[in-house]
């Protein structure tokens, strides 16, 4: 009889066992598809992040840059080299937001400098 209680305590602490080992196996799975989902949520709601700009393009008598990625352009100044202003997906936006803003320009402040 001995045994038999022996064998059995050895099935239920396997059995306990197994279980324990199937709810551990449903953690990664799931841990990586929330990390999926949240990275994709990150990007629809964010974007672009417009790290990669080409060099300064000369148009209308403006420079700017325009973002690798998603094609939105950025004034560029020359003499200080740095990009300036809104992004925007017009040139045409850009040039009378630059002409709305040179008060402000020529006041002595210097450009908004957003990260890019």
């Amino acid at each position: 009889m001995g045994a038999v209680e022996q064998d059995n305590e050895e099935t239920e602490s396997d059995r306990e066992i197994e279980v324990k080992h199937r709810k551990i196996n449903w953690f990664w799975p799931l841990g990586m598809a929330a990390t999926g989902v949240a990275g994709v949520l990150l990007l629809a709601l964010r974007g672009c992040w417009h790290r990669r700009m080409s060099w300064p393009v000369r148009a209308q008598g403006r420079t700017y840059q325009v973002c690798l990625g998603c094609g939105v352009k950025r004034l560029f100044d020359e003499k200080r080299f740095c990009s300036y202003g809104p992004f925007r997906n017009e040139l045409n936006e850009l040039i009378e937001w630059e002409r709305t803003h040179t008060p402000e320009l020529n006041s002595g402040q210097h450009p908004q400098r957003n990260a890019s």
